[in-house]
């Protein structure tokens, strides 16, 4: 069965979260990378935390928490002025350039968002890119209160969508993400653009693509 609805994770699948690095290195010179990889780790693994120990908080505090611990250690001062500008740039990611093709290729099914990110970062960021345009949902794990990979986070597509799990196709560069989709019960599509080996977590994506654009042709 072809999916009738296809769900995407957003931050590093639909944008390219190390688009940050260009201010990090405005701010500290020859560490923009060092900064943006510890942001981006630190990012995830509080989402994993938290979601143990049940202390949800929105993505924006966590995203925030993450760049104080990356600066900390990597031993660089993290100014006020600096905090406000590189958590409003989060706000305007770059998507990647074949975010918008591949979207626009896949309209006649519905499309959406499902994001670890909080709807004050994800609506800005959405209507920034223009991928609004071709969207049909903008859907957060703020509505449960906990983070990927809990199935919980992935029957708000289910319910808000109106549309049976088998019928949705879910797509995410983190194979982490997609593996927990796939244990949910969608039919997953991991973006391996790194070349990464498979996550050992007992559940395998679908499908293993290079980019968004060949989406289009495994769903018809």
């Amino acid at each position: 069965m072809k999916p009738l609805a296809l769900v995407f994770d957003a931050y590093g699948t639909l944008y390219d979260v190390h688009s940050v690095i260009a201010l990090c290195e405005r701010f500290w010179p020859g560490k923009g990378g060092a900064v943006s990889q510890l942001w981006r780790t630190k990012q995830l693994e509080y989402t994993w935390q938290r979601s143990l120990m049940q202390r949800y908080v929105p993505f924006s505090s966590i995203t925030e928490d993450g760049l104080r611990y990356a600066c900390a250690a990597l031993g660089l001062e993290l100014g006020d002025a600096q905090l406000a500008a590189l958590m409003q740039q989060y706000l305007k990611l770059s998507p990647y350039p074949e975010a918008l093709p591949a979207l626009e290729a896949l309209r006649g099914r519905k499309l959406a968002i499902l994001s670890n990110g909080s709807p004050d970062m994800l609506d800005p960021l959405v209507a920034a890119s223009g991928l609004d345009k071709v969207l049909d949902a903008v859907l957060s794990v703020a509505e449960v209160k906990i983070f990927k990979p809990d199935p919980r986070v992935y029957q708000i597509a289910v319910d808000r969508l109106g549309v049976p799990k088998e019928a949705i196709g879910f797509v995410s560069s983190n194979c982490w993400d997609a593996c927990g989709a796939k244990s949910f019960g969608f039919r997953t599509y991991w973006i391996n653009r790194a070349g990464a080996p498979l996550d050992a977590l007992d559940a395998r994506p679908d499908h293993t693509i290079a980019r968004l654009t060949d989406l289009a042709a495994l769903v018809g």
